[in-house]
């Protein structure tokens, strides 16, 4: 066996100290690569190169494909530069060994990272919450486990309405420090970018309120936000007799959001709404330019999704009753499932969405926590993975790519979700032999090292 040897500095990924010593790497003719992936060569400005490392991409280069399930765009004993925020090069060790050579010649301010054969997948991506709210509803959960029903909690107090108070009357500040606890636990989990809904306002100032928080907790904690305004969870009490006048409401609420820059989409339920209100809110988020996405056929098949498609909607979510005919029109309008399993889990749901029709007709599965107090008070991306495995059947590379490669896709994120070049560097490393054991291991956090935008900022 052949190995040349390098006097560098080298930081370990995991250590917080550095070490000086001789590196080996592979020759080239003991490497086992997808060559055509790989890029010429290393720019010469780098600032960041992890090198000894295993890859899930998710990116066609190197053989992914939504199609097969079982996928996950692999690369083993690789390394990966970046510079500026930015992944400039995916390579072999052995590629990598020129440029190594020329950081010890010469004063380079590249840092390179020993990443020990753990693996790297995308950051994650958490594509549906209702982060922030204040308040706990595990009052109504006790209350529901004791065999009261959703209508005698309401009358008593409960049910999603108490949320909205809870959120109306708590200070900015308040709302703030209770969601961030939430955001940190993502986090710490490899969450690198979350959608927060509003809807816990049903009126405009508590609407903004929500939104602002949702803004300040991307500026502070540095990870993307993507701000949804969420038409309604459900109807407001002001107007709980004059729905159309609701509507009318919203979209003007919508506008005012809008020309504050608080809102990156607009999504609606079904189940508040005729799909002629549905219509005439989409009018209006298509004539502010925001794209659509909607909450469909949870309890019935009342063709929402499909009135989604036609819009050319991001995102449809819960889809326990669509059609065989409509997930063709999701096809076709590129509109992305969103399933959340958390909730089935909760609620004891037999009825699970029809996966197999999904993977039939190619169309992208996406899996979220759908943190909200009500169905699911949930921050843990990766027991989401491990219930859409064993809920609602899905195979590992599936959950996985449902919370990076498909949930970038629902949110339009058009530099997440892969590893590839040119794509913003987000990263998680992982003390794994695979990247089944994500989807696989129950309560366990096996990671390593956490970076957004290339710049490193969680550390086991």
């Amino acid at each position: 066996m052949t190995q040349d040897k390098v006097n560098l500095h080298i930081d370990n990924i995991d250590d917080s100290f550095e070490f000086e010593g001789s590196f080996d790497f592979e020759t080239e003719d003991e490497l086992d690569f997808l060559d055509d992936g790989f890029t010429s060569g290393i720019p010469d400005s780098v600032e960041i190169l992890i090198i000894n490392a295993n890859i899930a991409t998710f990116d066609s280069a190197f053989g992914y494909s939504s199609r097969y399930p079982k996928n996950y765009g692999s690369l083993q004993d690789a390394a990966i530069a970046i510079n500026h925020g930015k992944i400039v090069w995916i390579g072999s060790n052995f590629s990598a060994l020129d440029f190594i050579e020329g950081i010890a010649n010469r004063n380079s301010h590249t840092q390179v990272y020993d990443a020990q054969w753990k693996w790297l997948t995308p950051g994650l991506i958490d594509c549906h919450t209702n982060l922030v709210y204040a308040g706990s509803r595990s009052e109504d959960f006790e209350a529901r486990q004791e065999g009261m029903s959703y209508q005698q909690i309401a009358s008593q107090g409960g049910g999603v309405l108490s949320t909205v108070m809870d959120t109306r009357e708590v200070s900015e500040q308040e709302l703030y420090k209770q969601s961030e606890i939430r955001l940190k636990a993502m986090m710490a989990e490899g969450v690198t970018t979350v959608e927060i809904k509003s809807g816990y306002g049903l009126n405009l100032e508590t609407e903004e309120k929500i939104l602002r928080v949702a803004r300040q907790l991307a500026n502070d904690y540095g990870v993307c936000v993507f701000k949804t305004y969420l038409v309604a969870d459900t109807l407001s009490p002001e107007f709980v007799d004059d729905i159309d006048g609701y509507v009318e409401q919203v979209c003007q609420w919508m506008e005012s959001l809008c020309n504050k820059g608080l809102i990156d989409a607009v999504e609606t339920p079904d189940n508040n709404f005729s799909l002629q209100q549905i219509r005439k809110i989409f009018d209006k988020a298509q004539s502010l330019n925001l794209p659509i996405k909607i909450q469909a056929e949870q309890y019935e098949n009342k063709g929402a999704s499909r009135l989604a498609s036609e819009y050319r909607g991001l995102s449809c979510s819960y889809l326990d009753y669509i059609s065989e005919s409509d997930i063709v029109r999701m096809e076709t309008s590129d509109t992305v499932a969103v399933l959340l399993p958390s909730v089935s889990y909760s609620l004891g749901s037999e009825i699970i969405p029809p996966i197999d029709k999904f993977r039939k007709h190619s169309v992208p599965i996406a899996i979220s926590t759908n943190c909200n107090p009500i169905t699911s008070p949930m921050t843990s991306v990766l027991m989401a993975m491990n219930m859409a495995c064993t809920v609602f059947r899905l195979t590992p590379a599936e959950a996985l790519a449902g919370v990076t490669y498909n949930s970038a896709k629902a949110l339009h994120l058009l530099t997440k979700g892969s590893i590839a070049v040119g794509m913003d560097a987000d990263l998680v490393v992982w003390g794994i032999d695979r990247p089944a054991d994500l989807s696989y291991l129950m309560g366990q956090n096996p990671i390593s090292r956490v970076m957004v935008n290339g710049k490193w900022t969680l550390k086991k």
